[in-house]
């Protein structure tokens, strides 16, 4: 079954209120991926202090920890994060460029590691 953006938001609606406990930050912007089934780029979006959402070709498996490095001019920032969840959402575009596809996980933060310059800078 092919459900249109229009669709789609309906059955959003109809679920009823939104049980996140935590804000969230609706930025776009590159990450970098390394799990189980390789390494790859990802665009991040809806992040929160428990977890994000990663658009990418090659989604991990659900269960798996997957890496993600947050490039910054001031030094990456890099987080270990379970996959909670796998999308592949396929919508009916309009015009030459055909269907529109996304795919992607959500994924919770389990811990945040280190920059090994970090402590240098503490002392």
């Amino acid at each position: 079954m092919l459900w249109s953006r229009r669709e789609a938001r309906k059955v959003v609606a109809a679920a009823g209120p939104d049980r996140r406990a935590a804000p969230r930050l609706d930025k776009v912007f590159r990450v970098y991926l390394e799990g189980e089934t390789g390494c790859g780029l990802g665009i991040a979006r809806n992040i929160s202090e428990g977890g994000l959402f990663v658009e990418t070709r090659s989604p991990q498996p659900i269960g798996s920890q997957v890496r993600i490095t947050f490039p910054s001019e001031n030094g990456d920032m890099i987080a270990v994060a379970e996959v909670r969840y796998v999308c592949h959402l396929l919508g009916r575009g309009t015009g030459a460029r055909g269907p529109l596809t996304m795919r992607g996980m959500g994924m919770r933060f389990l811990y945040f590691e280190l920059d090994a310059a970090v402590p240098s800078l503490l002392q």
